[in-house]
């Protein structure tokens, strides 16, 4: 079991790792070794998960989340398979914590009096610079 906060852990049978080979620096070693982790994780599926967390995990990482519901991270930023492998599981539990925050919800506000004040005496203001540099003629005299 993954911990990720108090209440929730992922089941290590539910993730699913592919060892592909990775580009980048490793010398001749990239060119033999599969080193770079490709992550899959089924978050519709899942029972780890409460539904709510779920679904902003879906919203939370957007493109990585297939049609199906498969949210796929790929790592290759070290030499090392099991660094990769750390690097992977650490960006999913980050991502879950994530979304396991409850949103604040947005309190509406009014302006107030004064800033209504302060807004149409600057109105003024920049009505009355744009009216002095209009073309004097005759009839505004």
């Amino acid at each position: 079991m993954i911990a990720v906060t108090a209440d929730i852990a992922i089941d290590e049978t539910e993730i699913h790792m592919d060892f592909v080979r990775a580009s980048g620096p490793g010398g001749q070693n990239v060119n033999k070794v599969s080193t770079a982790v490709q992550l899959r994780f089924d978050i519709r599926n899942t029972a780890s998960i409460p539904v709510e967390i779920r679904e902003r995990l879906i919203r939370l990482a957007g493109k990585r989340v297939t049609a199906e519901g498969v949210l796929i991270i790929h790592a290759s930023r070290y030499r090392t398979q099991e660094r990769n492998r750390q690097d992977a599981v650490e960006r999913l539990v980050q991502l879950v914590r994530r979304a396991a925050e409850k949103p604040k919800r947005r309190v509406k506000t009014r302006p107030t009096l004064a800033s209504k004040e302060r807004q149409l005496a600057k109105k003024r203001r920049r009505s009355h610079i744009k009216k002095m540099r209009r073309i004097v003629t005759g009839d505004d005299v």
